[in-house]
């Protein structure tokens, strides 16, 4: 990953890491929280996802109504997100805007506002975003896949939360997971751009020392059993096209199993970065891909694709597929489960791992194409394990050999591995 970067832990906990990009005036600042949706207890799903809403609601030195303009008058972006293992948040804007960009950040951290009326009116809004979900057949089948995959797991409960805990949730509820879990000692601080470190640390220790640690949030986390039979779930609803998803599950990130199953995956539907932030948003090549040329070439799905993202713990590896207008889920479901169980049993040539090993190198440097992107990958990894796990990845993925391919398809293609959700659309109802 070229450029090295420096790395600096405040007394009170908080950790930095800093990477000089010179290519452009530019910096790009995330402070990335250890905590989503994983650390969720029944009764409080959605919490996290809440209060990263929350704090964008202005703190007790930025009023609400000028939180994003503080960035827009230097010309930059701001946004946030909430997932399983994380929150995170960013600013991107001139060089000049560093010292806006870090007192944000520090407000954030020790001095949000939770105002009654901010938490209820927020509470709509987030009703309204999970009822949109629901409306979207194939996000509402991915849900009900991942709450079917796992039973014991906190990675069962969507990110958004469930409908009931969203509409009991008290502002208490919220204001005490805040302060619980925004404390500078599980957070993580990422600057690249055209800064000298030196000179940020100097700033961070300004804008974040006088920021009191907090007790270091405990992660209990249930192990999944082992899965031990195939699972199903069928969805029948008022819809215009039939979706397939079949997911197993699959190596954390750290985990010996996970850039092998990152090649296979390469192999069946193509090569996708690991960057959460923009790798997805791209639609990789695929006129070689195994499950291309067996269901999209052949007619029988109009799309198909595989998801495999870095996760703290053992995650998912899901394969989804959009059937062709009168083509029955059952023959998609067959032919994609044919050549699962061929590559499980007959593993991959050396063209296609050679194939996939290049295409993954070209999509981590893709993933690395900005500021913004390198210091996402910087938090990220350090967030979910470590940073070295993500500068490791190269070599990684070029160590691969056509064994351990084939033994990870052994393993994570197992029938009693997988859970195989179906959207079957019904007639949309006339007006």
């Amino acid at each position: 990953m070229s450029p090295s970067h420096r790395s600096h832990t405040l007394d009170n906990g908080l950790k930095v890491l800093v990477r000089e990009e010179h290519t452009a005036p530019l910096a790009s600042v995330w402070c990335w929280y250890k905590v989503g949706s994983r650390d969720e207890r029944p009764g409080l799903t959605g919490v996290s996802h809440w209060v990263e809403h929350m704090n964008f609601k202005g703190t007790t030195n930025i009023p609400r109504d000028q939180v994003k303009g503080i960035i827009e008058q230097f010309g930059g972006a701001w946004n946030g997100y909430t997932w399983i293992d994380q929150t995170t948040y960013l600013e991107t804007a001139t060089r000049d805007a560093l010292d806006r960009m870090l007192f944000i950040e520090s407000e954030r951290m020790a001095r949000c506002l939770y105002h009654p009326d901010d938490c209820e009116s927020e509470r709509t809004v987030i009703i309204s975003e999970l009822h949109g979900g629901e409306n979207d057949p194939d996000q509402l089948l991915d849900q009900e896949l991942t709450a079917t995959a796992f039973k014991a797991h906190p990675y069962r409960h969507p990110t958004i939360g469930w409908l009931s805990d969203l509409q009991s949730m008290t502002r208490e509820d919220l204001y005490g997971y805040y302060r619980s879990h925004y404390v500078p000692n599980n957070a993580t601080l990422v600057i690249v751009g055209d800064v000298e470190p030196d000179d940020v640390f100097r700033k961070v220790e300004a804008h974040f020392g006088g920021v009191a640690a907090g007790p270091q949030p405990v992660r209990k986390t249930t192990i999944e059993p082992e899965q031990t039979g195939e699972r199903r779930l069928t969805i029948r609803k008022e819809g215009t096209t039939a979706y397939l998803k079949v997911a197993y599950h699959a190596p954390a990130v750290a985990d010996a199993g996970f850039v092998p199953a990152l090649v296979l995956d390469a192999v069946l539907t193509s090569a996708k970065g690991v960057n959460l932030w923009s790798s997805f948003r791209v639609a990789p090549p695929q006129r070689k891909a195994r499950l291309y040329r067996t269901l999209v070439e052949r007619g029988l799905a109009s799309s198909v694709s595989g998801q495999l993202v870095p996760t703290a713990q053992p995650f998912l590896y899901t394969v989804s597929a959009t059937a062709t207008d009168g083509t029955p889920l059952s023959a998609v479901e067959e032919a994609l489960l044919g050549e699962l169980d061929r590559v499980r049993r007959e593993g991959i040539t050396p063209a296609e791992l050679d194939r996939a090993r290049a295409q993954l190198q070209a999509r981590l440097v893709f993933d690395n194409d900005s500021v913004t992107n390198i210091a996402h990958q910087l938090g990220y990894f350090e967030t979910i394990a470590s940073v070295d796990v993500f500068t490791e990845l190269p070599s990684r993925i070029d160590a691969v050999t056509l064994d351990q391919v084939a033994g990870t398809a052994r393993e994570l293609l197992l029938d009693s591995n997988r859970t195989i959700g179906a959207f079957v659309p019904l007639p949309v109802a006339s007006a």
